[in-house]
């Protein structure tokens, strides 16, 4: 595949449902135990916002030069207008996002030392979304597919934005106008993605949702595996990260692990919505399946190098790859 392949990124419209989360950093220096308690009392000395969770994936979408469609909600709070305004900032359309003032905007706080994390602190609700919030929600979804999306991604944190029924009408429509589907699961509604095109578990959710005992570098057992997924989902394309094994992949005749290349690791935080995002990008740019496995294993090692949730360079991504 040559450089050139990379250009069928450019413009692909790919829709992001699910979970939007705010990316809180506090950075500061420990130099003293607090008088008041056995912890650590941080100076602290700079902050930072950034997009999460699905909204993560659309940053990485249109990092890469996909026009990412993001649909999920926000408070109407400070971090729900935070959100909009990082989105805004990244050119990233808010057409697909539903303000419900009934409700906080998920915020994950995390606390940063020493090139470490000492601590996260989530504010959120995860109850489903009322009826009518659910409806509207519906509706929104529904009237953005048509025959110009090239793919279409359920990101799902177990904050309460997807259902089964919403993600069964979605996959199904997608379905019926050809367009690949993707599904980055949680354990709420791990077998919800029924006749999904990708699915996309890591290697705790697999060895949690299935009946295989599991060992990351035994191609047998990850084989058996993906075997119990698409016999419950019917889907395509089974792709499965498994840490610092590697990324696992089953379709279009392939069964195969993929090793990851050895790594500085800083934080492994976002590397997932890396992984669906340059999935996302491959399959609807029609790239071989080989190829997406080996992009999404690099550009998601790629973001465990820096800490805190981040974006891939894209120069830099077609670098090593053309390195490999």
């Amino acid at each position: 595949m040559s450089k050139g392949s990379f250009q069928k990124w450019e413009g692909k419209k790919i829709v992001i449902i699910g979970d939007i989360i705010l990316d809180r950093y506090v950075y500061g220096s420990v130099e003293r135990i607090s008088p008041e308690a056995p912890v650590p009392v941080l100076l602290q000395k700079s902050t930072d916002a950034r997009l999460g969770g699905a909204a993560n994936v659309a940053l990485n979408i249109a990092d890469m030069g996909g026009t990412p469609i993001l649909v999920g909600i926000v408070g109407d709070d400070p971090a729900g207008r935070k959100v909009m305004e990082l989105l805004r900032q990244k050119g990233i359309t808010t057409k697909g996002i539903l303000v419900v003032p009934s409700r906080p905007t998920t915020v994950k706080t995390r606390i940063w030392s020493g090139g470490q994390q000492l601590l996260r602190v989530d504010e959120e609700t995860t109850s489903a979304l009322q009826a009518g919030d659910f409806e509207q929600l519906q509706q929104l979804s529904l009237s953005i597919l048509d025959s110009q999306i090239s793919a279409w991604v359920f990101q799902d944190y177990n904050k309460g934005v997807l259902s089964p029924e919403i993600i069964q009408k979605c996959i199904n429509k997608c379905n019926e106008l050809g367009i690949p589907t993707l599904a980055d699961p949680k354990e709420d509604h791990f077998y919800a993605f029924r006749n999904i095109t990708l699915f996309k578990p890591n290697l705790k959710e697999i060895r949690t949702q299935t009946q295989t005992e599991i060992c990351p570098s035994d191609l047998d057992s990850l084989n058996r595996a993906s075997k119990e997924l698409k016999t419950r989902l019917s889907n395509s394309i089974s792709l499965i990260t498994l840490s610092q094994h590697g990324i696992y992949l089953d379709g279009a005749g392939i069964k195969k692990i993929f090793p990851i290349k050895e790594r500085e690791i800083s934080d492994v935080c976002g590397a997932g919505d890396t992984v669906i995002s340059i999935a996302a990008l491959c399959l609807a740019a029609e790239f071989p399946l080989d190829e997406m496995a080996i992009l999404a294993n690099l550009a998601g090692g790629l973001v465990c190098e820096e800490p805190g949730v981040v974006s891939p360079s894209k120069s830099r991504l077609i670098e090593e790859y053309e390195k490999r």
